[in-house]
């Protein structure tokens, strides 16, 4: 027994170390020649802030060098190395990533390109975006790396045709972010405005938060002072690709679908999404061909998501609802109106759990949303004294979003519904109602920040006695901050009911949305 364990232990022994070795052979330090190797690659193919993406493609240097960042070791590495490490970490998978591409026009032509696919740094995978955002900027907080951190965009500051190492790194920072802030085509300086990047709005956090602290933050760093009074304004991000082999111009500026908010996206893993949308709803009903009264139903959803990761959110829906019925002549608007008669009535109505889902990591715009909601409060479908102000069953709705980009301008956002509504309803008479709602709309992105769009949505009810309705609306999106959105949206609405009777509907609606 005792040799038996002796052969046992001498087994586990050398198992152990067989692991070790082969782990070690998959982890790599970072010595001065990997930084030595990644000077010679840069210098090579960079020439004035441009990246000849033609010729690396002829270059196996690159495919070496991404090899050591996926197998990089860390764990002995000092600050300096680590900041080092991952500056040209990231400048390299960019490249790296345009490169698997080529050519193309700008990486805002290929989805997910900063916030859904994965690369490998030192053997974690993660975005880009997590490793600007988490890896360096959540580990060291320094704003510089925004003038070292290179989207592969004309409208970054320039990539440098050498390395950032850890014995040069903070003198390299200043350097860089001395350069940026004196260039005229990046600050931009004349009769009280200044034109900045949007860079500095889309990060402003970094730089302080507010106005003054971006301005201070600048003059530091300036020969010529800008002044506190100038008003600051942010001009239209350049997304053409830092090509030394193509022309400017290729990629509309006016607008870009990168900035923009993609409603069919997951959220990022830590993050918050809170969503407010007021729909109000007033409809004139008609009797013997003439309008005598209106209901109007004003519903205000309020909807909030967790990004477990990247794949999956969850969180929970509920609304509130407030009815009024009156004669005309009356406004949609009247149903904010106080009215203790029997015409009127508001409440909480519903609440519920709600997830989303991306089933497929490559198409980062394509997600399953789904939630149950549950009644709240008593007698919802109404009687003789109280309206009708919601179901009294449960109401399950699946939702299939898809959003696709059309150059830089344009957007083409497209959403399926499974919806079934007033299942368990203890009322008589009533069955679950199916239906299958399809909602298109065709997005014009002028700017950055703003966004015009044209709706149409279409739902069959699947019931004994066929029925539907159908909207068509256009509405406007502006993107406060890249964090905070507002929505406006008018529809005219229709239904069988309507178009039987002669009577007329349409929609009012305003959306908030913020993410934490």
């Amino acid at each position: 027994m005792k040799l038996l364990q002796q052969k046992l232990t001498k087994f586990i022994m050398s198992f152990a170390i067989v692991m070790i070795s082969i782990a070690s052979t998959n982890a790599q330090s970072i010595t001065s020649e990997f930084f030595k190797e990644v000077d010679g690659f840069l210098s090579t193919h960079v020439t004035n802030g441009t990246v000849n993406y033609a010729a690396i493609q002829n270059d196996n240097t690159l495919a070496n060098l991404i090899k050591d960042i996926k197998e990089a070791d860390l764990s002995s590495a000092d600050a300096k190395t680590i900041q080092a490490f991952y500056i040209n970490a990231y400048n390299l998978q960019v490249i790296q990533k345009v490169v698997s591409s080529y050519p193309i026009k700008s990486v805002i032509n290929k989805a997910g390109f900063f916030d859904t696919d994965k690369v490998i740094i030192a053997n974690k995978s993660m975005t880009l975006n997590e490793l600007e955002k988490e890896e360096l900027i959540g580990s060291f907080n320094d704003a510089r790396y925004h003038f070292v951190l290179v989207c592969g965009a004309i409208g970054c500051p320039p990539i440098t045709d050498f390395a950032y190492t850890p014995e040069k790194l903070e003198e390299q920072l200043e350097q860089q972010a001395t350069i940026a802030l004196n260039n005229n085509s990046f600050i931009k300086v004349g009769n009280g405005t200044v034109e900045l990047s949007e860079i500095f709005r889309w990060y402003a956090k970094d730089f302080g938060g507010n106005k003054e602290a971006i301005i201070n933050y600048i003059n530091n760093y300036r020969s010529n002072k800008i002044s506190s009074d100038s008003k600051i304004k942010y001009y239209n991000y350049d997304w053409n690709l830092n090509d030394l082999g193509a022309g400017v111009g290729d990629v509309e500026t006016g607008g870009t679908n990168e900035s923009r908010y993609i409603v069919s996206s997951t959220i990022p893993k830590g993050s918050y999404e809170f969503k407010l949308f007021n729909n109000l709803y007033s409809q004139q009903n008609a009797s013997n061909g003439e309008l005598q009264s209106r209901s109007s139903f004003f519903t205000t959803s309020l909807s909030a998501l967790y990004g477990l990761n990247e794949r999956l959110n969850i969180g929970f829906v509920t609304r509130f609802r407030k009815v009024r019925n009156n004669p005309l002549p009356s406004t949609a608007f009247s149903v904010f109106g106080s009215d203790s008669r029997a015409n009127s009535r508001n409440g909480l109505t519903a609440f519920g759990p709600q997830i989303r889902y991306a089933p497929v990591p490559k198409w980062s715009n394509f997600s399953i949303q789904s939630s149950i909601v549950f009644p709240i409060g008593e007698n919802l479908s109404g009687d003789s004294e109280r309206p009708y102000i919601d179901w009294e069953g449960i109401t399950w709705n699946t939702q299939f979003f898809n959003d696709v980009s059309i150059g830089s301008k344009f957007s083409l956002f497209t959403e399926l519904d499974l919806l079934i509504e007033d299942i368990g309803s203890a009322s008589e008479g009533r069955a679950n109602r199916v239906s299958t709602p399809v909602t298109v709309i065709f997005s014009y992105v002028p700017t950055n920040k703003l966004t015009f769009y044209a709706l149409s949505g279409y739902s069959p009810y699947w019931q004994s006695e066929f029925d539907y309705f159908a909207q068509f609306g256009l509405g406007t999106k502006y993107q406060i901050t890249p964090n905070f959105e507002i929505e406006l949206l008018y529809t005219d609405f229709s239904n069988k009911f309507l178009n039987q009777t002669g009577g007329q509907a349409d929609t009012f609606n305003l959306g908030i949305r913020a993410n934490i």
